[in-house]
């Protein structure tokens, strides 16, 4: 399986039962937002955003007064707070020459926990040696909670990937396709990172080999950073979920699918199985247009099948959230 389709099905999976081997309806409080490497959106708070939302006061102000010293130039800061004035959370008004803004709502501490996923079906050797520089970043910075490394099922006695030189913080789940569907079993329970903490960021690190004595280079991340990134990390998971995949497709291609109500997952009808963001797109050779006709007929509601693929995927993220 392609690690697109891979990935997609472990999201899948978590959505619905995590945290691996607990029950994920025992608090009604939390619930898992799960989301595929999110890219930047028009929905989420951004780095921006975040502090205009987070600091605003109850009562008039003076937005200088009431919002943290940036570390970039103030007038970005009152762009950001029109922003968030469109938006509708902060209301603002201008006294005496200066822009004053008071909060509608109140920001909540609502990201519990941060969890990090590496996807990576078919893990050999080579694979493995790849993959451990960025696991090693992750658990070095500590931006999340815990870090896992999701893994194609094997019928060994062992998995291979606990062979592998995967740093010992990070848990490892085996994913496998059952009778009832797809299944993560944990192989290997992760450490407790601290998010809270001063993180490690690896800037270089040496080639290695007789001849390389070099030192690695890092710097520290602040507690405050990595506060302020965990939330950016949550807005954008929010925002976007796992779903939004379509979004980098050609779902107005005649030959998109929708397979597996469970996920749904894409499918190409030209090519027969699965496509990847990076396929599916109008460079494709198989690529063709939906006919006018499927849209002027409105079909089944409004537009062509491809629009309404978007609203099943957009009504799917949205009772998620």
């Amino acid at each position: 399986m392609k690690e697109f389709g891979f990935e997609l099905r472990v999201c899948r999976w978590a959505e619905r039962h995590w945290p691996p081997g607990g029950d994920s309806e025992a608090d009604g409080d939390r619930v898992a937002i799960v989301a595929r490497q999110p890219p930047f959106g028009d929905g989420r708070l951004d780095a921006d955003l975040l502090p205009v939302a987070r600091h605003a006061p109850g009562s008039w102000a003076y937005y200088r007064d009431a919002l943290p010293q940036p570390d970039y130039p103030w007038r970005y800061v009152r762009e950001a707070v029109h922003r968030a004035a469109d938006r509708g959370f902060v209301e603002t008004r201008k006294r005496a020459n200066r822009v004053e803004l008071r909060r509608r709502y109140r920001y909540p501490d609502w990201v519990d926990r941060v969890v990090a996923i590496e996807n990576k079906p078919d893990l050999d050797a080579a694979a493995a040696r790849a993959l451990s520089g960025q696991l090693e970043h992750d658990v070095a910075l500590g931006l999340a909670d815990e870090v896992w490394l999701a893994t194609a099922a094997t019928a060994a006695d062992v998995e291979p990937a606990l062979l592998e030189a995967i740093p010992v913080e990070v848990g490892i789940l085996a994913v496998a396709q059952r009778p009832d569907g797809w299944r993560a079993d944990t192989v290997w329970n992760p450490r407790t990172l601290d998010p809270a903490g001063p993180g490690t960021r690896i800037l270089e690190r040496p080639a290695g080999g007789e001849a390389d004595a070099s030192a690695a280079r890092f710097e520290y991340a602040d507690p405050a950073w990595k506060r302020g990134k965990r939330l950016e990390i949550g807005e954008r998971a929010y925002e976007r979920g796992w779903r939004s995949y379509a979004e980098t497709m050609r779902t107005d291609c005649r030959h998109f699918r929708l397979r597996d109500p469970a996920g749904p997952f894409p499918w190409c009808g030209a090519k027969d199985d699965e496509q990847t963001a990076a396929e599916c797109t109008g460079g494709c050779p198989s690529f063709e247009p939906e006919p006018p006709a499927w849209r002027r007929r409105a079909w089944p509601i409004e537009g062509g099948p491809g629009k309404a693929t978007d609203r099943l995927l957009a009504r799917k993220r949205r009772r998620r959230r």
